[in-house]
């Protein structure tokens, strides 16, 4: 695995703890659904299914991890869900929501991680 991997898995574990944390069960990570993209991580919040987008950044002049899902990336989210829904017998009870987990490596001390539900 090459850095940048290596940092976006890092993400994605500090995403998911931050999601167990909040009282969602994490249910997939990393789903795929062939040529069309990748669901970091698939949870349950109760009766609804969460979508969850994690942008991992090194703190310094690149963009916020938040500001990293356009109007094409909801769009591909929404239809990667519609794939989930699909594949897994049907819309959950409590519907679907889109969650974006940004998490900032700071050089020194604690990541920030920041969770926003539905962002999509």
């Amino acid at each position: 695995m090459d850095a940048r991997g290596a940092l976006g898995r890092y993400g994605e574990d500090l995403a998911a703890r931050r999601l167990t944390e909040a009282g969602m069960r994490v249910i997939a990570r990393n789903w795929r659904s062939g040529p069309g993209g990748e669901i970091d991580i698939v949870a349950r919040d109760g009766d609804a299914l969460v979508v969850c987008e994690v942008k991992t950044r090194r703190a310094g002049p690149f963009e916020h991890p938040m500001a990293a899902v356009g109007r094409g990336k909801a769009d591909r989210l929404r239809m990667l869900a519609a794939r989930w829904i699909a594949d897994h017998g049907g819309p959950p009870p409590g519907g679907v929501r889109i969650d974006l987990v940004g998490v900032v490596l700071p050089r020194r001390g604690a990541p920030v991680v920041e969770h926003v539900r539905g962002v999509a």
